[in-house]
């Protein structure tokens, strides 16, 4: 599932961002292609990856999202059925919407620590690599925005006018079944968008406009019958192909989830203290997968290699300077504590040194002003208490 949240930016209004309020014609099929071509040329120069252009019809779409809410596989996640069919009725999300201008951006930032190897290091904290760089949502925005001014400044040879408004996981948009029909890459077993040519490590945008601009051929599936992101899922999210019951995936358990993590899913967590990528980093494809050209996306702060004592040694003052301008800051201080405690819960401590290591830092949060941590904290020392077989080195 994607590691994000559509309540960052509210859909305030529903109507588009307009370069001009005039009825005009409609224009021709060559000067619309010639357009089409033109928006993928300035895309590609403010460092998108790939652009394509699809319809609004989401109609094959609807029925198995509908399904899924129905099944209360969304968990807490209320925005994702609070707006009932307008996920998957763009035209009625934003109206005199025609087409979706679906775009790509690459993020697997260079010389990261191997995510492999920090996963298997259990005193270490694994973060998303989505995450380790620059908040996505300010990234994307901006481009998208930087393209729709460069639409509106070239656009006099198309005798209509430029309705838009942009979209970057941040209201009730079908990312992947829009970017799927625009030809982007199709939807893996792990419900994720995947590219032939590039895998999975990219985020998706888009631009809902008036243009009656032409269409893309959809992408075709190629998983064939891989089911290695079915069978690698720590917590056997991926209920069947095409399908993840989000309350039990582990980004949901450590963004979108707000409350407790349950207890069955604590141990499975490991030291996935942000996110999840199990799915993306054993699937054949993204053997195919690019490095980020965008230094947004690069490592900050060494997160990409970073102890877990050391991330809940941190104050509050220390959390929100060093997430700052990151996707982790909106989770808050007490959930990312709460994180980690789950994360030391599971250290595999090898002698009495790093026993009392870890719970010498977890026994300083008994009194934490959060129960939610305070909890956590409680379930992580009793996890280490129980383990009395330790040799001494």
């Amino acid at each position: 599932m994607s590691a994000s949240n559509n309540n960052i930016y509210d859909l305030s209004q529903h109507e588009m961002q307009s370069s001009s309020k005039a009825n005009k014609e409609m224009p021709n099929a060559n000067a619309l292609q010639t357009l089409a071509d033109e928006i993928k040329h300035w895309g590609a120069a403010l460092g998108f990856n790939q652009i394509g252009i699809t319809d609004t019809d989401l109609s094959s779409a609807e029925k198995d999202h509908q399904a899924w809410i129905e099944k209360g596989f969304h968990g807490e996640m209320d925005y994702m059925a609070k707006h009932g069919n307008k996920r998957t009725r763009p035209h009625e999300l934003v109206l005199n919407t025609l087409t979706v201008i679906s775009v790509r951006l690459d993020y697997l930032p260079p010389n990261a620590a191997d995510s492999e190897q920090i996963m298997a290091n259990s005193s270490k904290a694994f973060i998303s690599r989505y995450a380790l760089g620059r908040d996505y949502h300010k990234v994307m925005r901006s481009k998208l925005q930087k393209l729709c001014e460069q639409i509106s400044a070239n656009i006099k040879h198309i005798d209509t006018g430029f309705e838009y408004r942009v979209f970057t996981d941040s209201a009730p948009v079908l990312e992947v079944a829009l970017a799927e029909k625009a030809g982007l890459g199709w939807r893996g077993k792990h419900t994720l968008l995947i590219n032939k040519e590039r895998g999975s490590w990219f985020f998706l945008g888009e631009i809902f406009t008036n243009l009656p601009l032409p269409i893309d051929a959809p992408a075709t599936n190629h998983c064939g019958t891989c089911k290695t992101c079915i069978d690698v899922c720590p917590t056997n999210a991926i209920t069947q192909p095409y399908e993840v019951d989000a309350r039990r995936c582990i980004s949901y358990l450590t963004i979108e989830l707000k409350t407790s993590i349950p207890l069955e899913f604590r141990p499975l967590i490991g030291n996935r203290v942000y996110g999840c990528d199990d799915c993306q980093l054993f699937c054949p494809w993204n053997k195919f997968a690019q490095l980020t050209t965008q230094n947004d996306f690069n490592v900050r702060n060494g997160l990409d290699n970073i102890s877990l004592i050391n991330c809940f040694s941190w104050t509050e003052a220390e959390f929100k300077q060093n997430m700052a301008g990151s996707a982790i800051y909106r989770i808050g201080y007490a959930q990312w504590l709460r994180n980690i405690a789950v994360g030391l819960g599971n250290v595999k401590t090898v002698n009495v040194k790093s026993l009392f290591d870890i719970t010498q830092a977890l026994e300083s949060r008994l009194n934490d002003p959060s129960d939610i941590v305070r909890e956590h904290v409680a379930w992580a020392l009793t996890q280490h208490l129980n383990n009395t077989q330790l040799p001494v080195k």
